[in-house]
This record gives structure tokens, C-alpha cells and sequence, in this order.
């Protein structure tokens, strides 16, 4: 009775290639009583056998054959995917140091030399499928875990964006803005970075992964005013001093909240960073004239600044308790007028080349009546 290594030695396939019929024989004969034994005469049959994909799990290979040498097989099956990773043993009468280095550049993992001995053709075919069956293991848990990894990565980046959109919905529901407001503002940044990624100015700044995380954390730009009274943050009319005093603590507020989101973490994660920039920074003015802290050019992150142009493009031409909307024409004069003094005269620049994308996402993702009138029943409601 076969015992386990026995049965596992009976279940690899060797493929033998050599021209001659009596060492096919010889070493059929060696091998049968262990493996499955494939022959081939030639080096074209042995590269047309893994034309029906079988599979191989070592090559001994002969490499003084007539058409196609054993070296000439070789560099076909390194240049194929399917049969790269397939250990190769030379056959060879040939005892020249610099033929068998030849052989090992080109990828052969060992030698034999003829006439065979049976004893050594066994040792090193089984170091060989051995040395294979480890690397194979390691190969395939690698692919494992690397799968794993990018599941976890998905899981925790669905994780991420949901929390986000629920925070910014929170917001939304104290707000009078709808969500389309959130989704806009998401794609007027993506629109502005893209347009900025080359620019001197911004391209250190602008990778395509700051990209991305510019749009997930966009949606947090208003999280502050949550801390906002209703009394104020839904007045229909005019703010008083005092009342937008009130209101201007939402950056402030923003900012505090997401520090606590980091420090419950215990760590810092991009998103979260440049959330809280955004949320703090995105009403400073570029003049200095802003708040919180008026800021004045560069020293307002460049996460605020894009965001100043989308979040102020999109209130100006949406209706909004305390106002109606006005039309794009008039919206972009307006951040025209801007340039230099609320905002970065490069983002109003690519805003004003862009002006019709921006067109397109305000259409795209605009607030249809109903949503308006929910809106409107909601705030009839809080008030």
C-alpha cells in the first residue's frame, strides 16, 4: 500500500523532452513507478503540449536536440505566463561550466548530466517539485491574503463613506440646503482639482489619491451646524450681528467635531484631516477678510480654497429659505468679481474655463420640487 508522500509523488506530472528514443525509455522506466511521465521527441512537440493547456509540473529537458534546443524551449516557456513558474532540468552529455551557466541565466533550476544516474535524477527531481510546491504555497497565500487585504480595504472604505454621508445627512436634516447640495459640491471640487493637477502651484498637492480624498470629505464641509440653534440657522430673513456671529462658529464647530472623531480613533486618517480643513477653512477669504481665523492667501489650505468656489457657486444659484436662487450667468460674474479677494485667483481662473461643467452637475444633480417642498415641510415643522 501507498503511504501519503507515495500518493502525493504519484499525482505530479513530468514532461520529458529529448530526441533521443532510448533515454525517452530509460527514464520512463525510472519514473513511471513515481510520477505521471510525459514524453516528447522534439522541442516543437514540447512546446505544442501546452497548447491544450495541460498541466506540468516539472520539465526535464535535453538540450542538444535538432530544430529547437533545449535552450530555445526555455526561452519560449519563460515568455509564456502559463509555463514560466515550471522548474526546468537540463539534460545535457555536455560538461562546460559555461553551457550550464548559460542554462541558469536563462532560467534552468538545475542540471543532470547524461549517462544518468538514477539515484541523483531522483534526488534532484524531488528537491525541485518540492522547492516548487513551497513557492507555489507561498504564491497562492500570498494571493490570499493580498485578496484579503483589498476586501478589508473596500470594507473599511464603505465603511468610511457611509459614515461620512450619514454625518453630512445629519447636517442636511438642520440645514436648509437639500442633499443634492452635498453630491454637487462633491463634483465641483473633483472638477477643480482635476483642471488644478498640473498647475505649479497645486500639482505637489493634487495626486490622484488627494483627489479622492478631497471628495470624500467634501460632504463634511457644513457638519458644524449641527451646534447651530434652529431659531437662527432656519431664520427666513436678514442675520442680525449677533445671529451670524452665531452662525460663523459652525467652522469652528466642524473642526471640533471631527477632532473628537480623530480622537476617539486614536490616529489620524487622511480623510478625517482634510475634512476638518475644509470644515474650518472653506469661509476664510483670500484677502484675509474671512473667518475663523482670517487667513489670508496660501496660508488657507488649498482644501478650503476649492471648496470656497464650489460651496459659494452652488448657494448662490439654489433657492434657499433666506433666498431665491439666481442663474448660473449671474453666479459665475459674481466668483468673477471675487478673483483675488474671496477667492484664489488660479481656482476662479479654472472655475471661469469650467464654468460649463459646473453648469452640467448643478442640472445633473438639481433639486427637483419635491425635494424642495419636503425641505420647506421639514423646516415648517422645526420652526
Amino acid at each position: 500500500m501507498l503511504n501519503n508522500i507515495e500518493k502525493k509523488e504519484l499525482q505530479k506530472t513530468i514532461l520529458v523532452v529529448d530526441d533521443t528514443a532510448d533515454n525517452l525509455s530509460l527514464i520512463l522506466d525510472l519514473l513511471k513507478d513515481k510520477y505521471k511521465v510525459k514524453v516528447a521527441n522534439s522541442g516543437k512537440k514540447a512546446l505544442s503540449y501546452f497548447e491544450s493547456s495541460a498541466a506540468v509540473d516539472l520539465i526535464l529537458l535535453d538540450i542538444m536536440m535538432p530544430e529547437l534546443s533545449g535552450y530555445d524551449v526555455i526561452k519560449v516557456l519563460k515568455k509564456d505566463e502559463k509555463t514560466k513558474d515550471i522548474p526546468v532540468i537540463f539534460l545535457t552529455a555536455i560538461r562546460d561550466m559555461e553551457d550550464e551557466q548559460k542554462g541558469l541565466e536563462m532560467g534552468a533550476a538545475d542540471y543532470i548530466t547524461k549517462p544518468i544516474s538514477a539515484s541523483i535524477m531522483l534526488a534532484r527531481i524531488k528537491t525541485q517539485l518540492e522547492n516548487k510546491e513551497a513557492k507555489d504555497f507561498l504564491r497562492d497565500k500570498n494571493l490570499y491574503l493580498e485578496d484579503e487585504v483589498n476586501k478589508r480595504t473596500k470594507e473599511i472604505s464603505v465603511i468610511q463613506d457611509v459614515t461620512i454621508l450619514t454625518l453630512a445627512s445629519l447636517a442636511e436634516t438642520r440645514d436648509s440646503d437639500t442633499g443634492n447640495h452635498i453630491r454637487r459640491t462633491q463634483h465641483y471640487m473633483v472638477i477643480l482639482a482635476k483642471a488644478l493637477q498640473n498647475h505649479p502651484r497645486f500639482r505637489d498637492y493634487l495626486s490622484d489619491g488627494m483627489i479622492e480624498t478631497l471628495y470624500r470629505s467634501a460632504p463634511l464641509h457644513d457638519i458644524g451646524k449641527v451646534g447651530i440653534a434652529d431659531k437662527i440657522l432656519l431664520k427666513p430673513g436678514m442675520f442680525t450681528h449677533e445671529e451670524f456671529d452665531m452662525i460663523k462658529k459652525h467652522t469652528t464647530l466642524g473642526k471640533g467635531a471631527i477632532e473628537h472623531a480623530e480622537k476617539e480613533l486614536g490616529m489620524e486618517v487622511d480623510f478625517l484631516k482634510i475634512a476638518k480643513e475644509i470644515a474650518y477653512s472653506h469661509h476664510e477669504n483670500y484677502d484675509g477678510s474671512g473667518y475663523p481665523l482670517g487667513l489670508v492667501g496660501d496660508n488657507i489650505p488649498i482644501s478650503a480654497r476649492l471648496m470656497a468656489v464650489a460651496d459659494v457657486y452652488d448657494a448662490l444659484i439654489s433657492k434657499r429659505i433666506y433666498k431665491e436662487a439666481i442663474t448660473h450667468e449671474e453666479a459665475v460674474k459674481i466668483i468673477e468679481q471675487g478673483k483675488g479677494i474671496k477667492f484664489d485667483s488660479d481656482v476662479v481662473a479654472v472655475f471661469l474655463e469650467h464654468q460649463n461643467d459646473f453648469l452640467n452637475i448643478s442640472q445633473k444633480y438639481a433639486d427637483d420640487e419635491f425635494a424642495i417642498k419636503q425641505k420647506q415641510e421639514q423646516i415648517d415643522k422645526i420652526l
